[in-house]
């Protein structure tokens, strides 16, 4: 980006030139353009737009915030809308609608040309989190027969309206796809060569009907660019490219990390949702697990009676559950990201028990040991303990045994009930898990105490 345009533009936009503006932001690419408005007023938002040309105010306003589009959408004469809209390509038009509301959806569909708004309502007729959702119309196909400089004869008259030319696809007559051919085929071979001599009829497709999760999966798999989309007969209805699907993983990350740390999906940027909207997101998990964690009141008032005859017994109940929780929020985070990944899936259960079996028992085992020196220093200077001081630290060593390995088999055994289940994984958050563990610890120290202590403390 050139600086003397940088400084020059808030100038402008102030004095409102339209004309050297409107030559100096031609300049610039969208995405310049939108890092230099996006927190500028709403008016001055509205004013660089009307002077814009229709392209790249479409290619501007794609890389703006929702809250920013409806703002200036809401500002801007009806006419210039349809042109934005015309402007984007159909599966960045596709990601903008579907947030909006049904009405407001509808009113910015009748702006378009009757062929785009065919093709906007198709798209957006696919399931939500579809292939469907995510694939553009705009890509190249040629025929068998075709020699190279057909090909790039075609390309040439038509592929500056394609979203990408990295790979041709190769269809027959009834566009049921064939191959997939890089680009760098047809510039390096002689022009009379057609293009079955450079078929291997060997390509990666995705289904229109395919999860957008499968999808993020295939281009990890087999970094491409682009793969194309085919229906139940074959034929190739569009193509998916790798921006489209690494902001689309991007916001898979942030929604399962959002959970994990126990709140709903944010819809909005954190800094832009509405309080109220926050908090509504927030108050339904936290409702949840304050209700969950009442049953640890209920669980504690249980074993009233043994916790009256040994008070000591309350103070390292903090200490066990806090562990135990800390255990099962550790393997629900670790086996929540291996799904994510594709490194853990629901026939590796039994593998995965196994293994948190004796990672639950090695972790007990060092957090128990931890425990009873703690104690058995602290009595060596002190009678705060008792006479029956081992049997107590006995006691918190077995109790945080027993503890963290229940949280690290919780915690690891939860996201594949879920996802068996059809529910996402995330959901069972470190909040959920420690709220879980928390109620079940305390039965398990309080059953341990008793078989220990019987007949001494209690």
């Amino acid at each position: 980006m050139n600086d003397l345009s940088v400084t020059a533009i808030p100038t402008l936009i102030k004095e409102k030139d339209s004309a050297r503006l409107s030559a100096l932001l031609s300049t610039l690419s969208g995405f310049e353009i939108a890092e230099l408005i996006v927190n500028k007023a709403k008016d001055d938002q509205v004013f660089v737009f009307n002077v814009l040309p229709p392209e790249l105010a479409a290619s501007t306003f794609e890389y703006l915030p929702p809250a920013k589009q409806m703002q200036i959408l809401k500002e801007l004469p009806t006419l210039q809308i349809a042109n934005i809209l015309l402007a984007m390509s159909p599966d960045d038009r596709t990601a903008f609608l579907e947030d909006l509301p049904k009405q407001a959806v509808a009113e910015y569909i009748k702006l378009l040309p009757n062929d785009e708004r065919k093709l906007a309502v198709k798209l957006l007729g696919y399931p939500e989190d579809s292939v469907g959702r995510l694939m553009t119309t705009d890509y190249l196909t040629v025929k068998m027969d075709w020699t190279c400089e057909k090909v790039l004869d075609h390309i040439r008259a038509y592929g500056h309206d394609s979203e990408t030319i990295s790979v041709i696809y190769v269809v027959n007559d009834d566009n049921v796809l064939i191959d997939d051919v890089k680009i760098k085929e047809f510039l390096f071979a002689p022009k009379e060569r057609k293009v079955s001599q450079l078929s291997d009829k060997k390509f990666i497709a995705l289904s229109d009907f395919d999860s957008d999760e499968k999808a993020i999966a295939v281009f990890k798999t087999h970094d491409r660019n682009a793969l194309p989309v085919i229906n139940d007969a074959g034929v190739i209805i569009g193509i998916v490219t790798i921006d489209d699907i690494l902001r689309l993983a991007g916001e898979k990350s942030t929604e399962k990390f959002q959970k994990v740390g126990g709140t709903e999906a944010l819809d909005e940027p954190y800094m832009e949702i509405p309080f109220l909207a926050l908090m509504k997101k927030r108050v339904r998990w936290l409702t949840l697990l304050f209700l969950g964690e009442m049953f640890t009141a209920t669980a504690m008032g249980f074993f009233e009676d043994e916790i009256s005859k040994a008070v000591v017994l309350a103070l390292f109940l903090p200490l066990i559950i806090s562990s135990g929780g800390n255990a099962g929020s550790q393997s629900s985070t670790l086996i929540i990201r291996a799904m994510a990944l594709g490194e853990v899936k629901l026939k590796d259960v039994w593998k995965v028990l196994r293994k948190e079996i004796f990672s639950g028992i090695f972790l007990g085992a060092v957090l128990g040991c931890i425990g009873f020196a703690r104690i058995t220093l602290w009595s060596s200077v002190s009678d705060m303990y008792g006479v029956h001081w081992l049997l107590l630290a006995c006691t918190v060593a077995c109790a945080l045994l027993g503890v963290v390995l229940w949280g690290s088999l919780t915690g690891a055994m939860l996201p594949f009930i879920l996802r068996r289940l059809g529910a996402d994984p995330a959901v069972s958050s470190a909040p959920l898990v420690a709220t879980l563990v928390d109620v079940t610890g305390i039965v398990i120290y309080f059953m341990i105490a008793m078989s220990i202590l019987k007949g001494t403390l209690l």
